[in-house]
């Protein structure tokens, strides 16, 4: 059993970064929950969130929930401000163990891949709290930047925040092994008509198998989605 907790980064009286419409709160929500919902179609997962809804959390509470859980892993998911662009990823700057190296190179590379034309700002270290006080290997992310328009145009994409969440999940899956359910969970019939088309864009991955890859996904939950080039 591989228990991971997922944590959106701020929550209610704390909205995180703003800019171009949007919130920092809002994004983070939503990313760990379609996390969430993909992880749930591999064994052997365990999945708990610092927070399902908008709340404020201290820095330590967050961790604290993920120590006495003990959690084999954790991710914070943000969205960074400060006038840059791209993605970048987070460990510790202290001491830290091998695995949480090991699992930062191979969640960033897939997650970098899913996302597809961005800019890669790198690996990084640094004291963040809920890096240094949770005592499990630990990853936060910084997923483009909300004051940059680019950057914020994509964010307001829900099939971006999709691509964001499957290139986490598909770095869990390769880090930890994880392997799919042999049966998708059953799940109440809805009218197609009912559920958001996806079209996944090739040009938008650096790999036309990651676009396909994501399109099965996305059909295994009962969406309709095809592929354009």
């Amino acid at each position: 059993m591989v228990r991971i907790v997922l944590d959106a980064g701020h929550g209610g009286k704390d909205s995180g970064a703003v800019g171009n419409g949007l919130r920092e709160k809002d994004l983070t929500l939503d990313i760990v929950k379609k996390i969430g919902n993909l992880l749930a179609e591999y064994e052997g997962v365990e999945v708990h969130y610092t927070r399902t809804d908008d709340r404020f959390l201290e820095l330590s509470e967050r961790a604290e929930i993920a120590n006495k859980l003990k959690a084999d892993y954790f991710i914070s998911v943000h969205i960074n401000a400060g006038g840059g662009t791209g993605f970048e990823s987070y460990i510790y700057n202290g001491n830290v163990s091998q695995a949480a190296i090991a699992y930062q190179n191979v969640i960033h590379s897939e997650i970098t891949k899913a996302i597809g034309n961005v800019k890669d700002r790198g690996k990084k270290r640094a004291n963040y709290a809920v890096l240094r006080l949770t005592n499990m290997p630990a990853i936060l992310t910084e997923n483009l930047f909300i004051d940059n328009a680019n950057d914020a145009a994509k964010l307001k994409s829900d099939q971006f925040l999709q691509q964001i969440a499957y290139g986490h999940v598909v770095g869990l899956e390769k880090a930890f092994g994880l392997k799919k359910k042999a049966k998708p969970q059953p799940q109440p019939q809805q009218k197609t008509s009912d559920k958001k088309l996806y079209r996944v864009q090739v040009g938008a991955f650096s790999d036309r198998k990651n676009a396909e890859r994501l399109v099965e996904e996305l059909k295994q939950k009962g969406y309709p989605a095809f592929i354009t080039d």
